[in-house]
């Protein structure tokens, strides 16, 4: 039996939206009450959403919520009119990827409770949605290698040949 960990996801919003977040499921709903809260310490949730309306408010949080990683980001989802398809994403699941300056894509696959077949059908699902992401203007070859690793060891290339078939 797997246990599939859930990610508590706060929502800061206005009052007006506080509903449609409860309707999609998410764990914390509110707004100055959880900026207190916050501003004394507690970071209990995995993923804060918010709306543009609010960042005002949620940006004097920068230097507690920054180093955890809990910032809310236009770029990631995170700051949203749409605030119950944002949480609804976060609890199905939704994975990040970040690309450095090097064009080097990093994600999490897997974790050491998931089962191989699992982490195995996560590489694929990933890599095939990095290549449908590629830009029609891209020229040649677009994936030239492929490395999989764990947190606390070397890498071990993949034929990127093996992938496109």
């Amino acid at each position: 039996m797997e246990l599939v960990k859930t990610k508590k996801v706060l929502v800061l919003c206005s009052p007006d939206k506080e509903d449609e977040a409860k309707d999609a499921g998410a764990d914390y709903v509110g707004l100055d009450e959880y900026i207190e809260k916050i501003k004394g310490g507690w970071t209990d949730v995995d993923v804060i959403i918010t709306m543009p309306s609010v960042m005002a408010k949620v940006g004097a949080l920068g230097r507690i919520l920054g180093p955890r990683g809990l910032m809310p980001n236009p770029k990631s989802g995170t700051v949203t009119m749409e605030i119950g398809s944002a949480v609804k994403e976060v609890k199905q699941g939704k994975i990040d990827f970040k690309v450095d300056k090097y064009g080097i894509v990093h994600t999490s696959i897997g974790k050491v409770s998931f089962s191989p077949d699992k982490i195995v059908d996560n590489a694929r699902e990933f890599l095939q949605t990095i290549n449908k992401l590629k830009p029609s203007s891209a020229k040649g070859t677009y994936m030239q290698s492929v490395y999989l690793s764990s947190t606390m060891s070397p890498g071990i290339q993949i034929d990127v040949k093996s992938i496109n078939d």
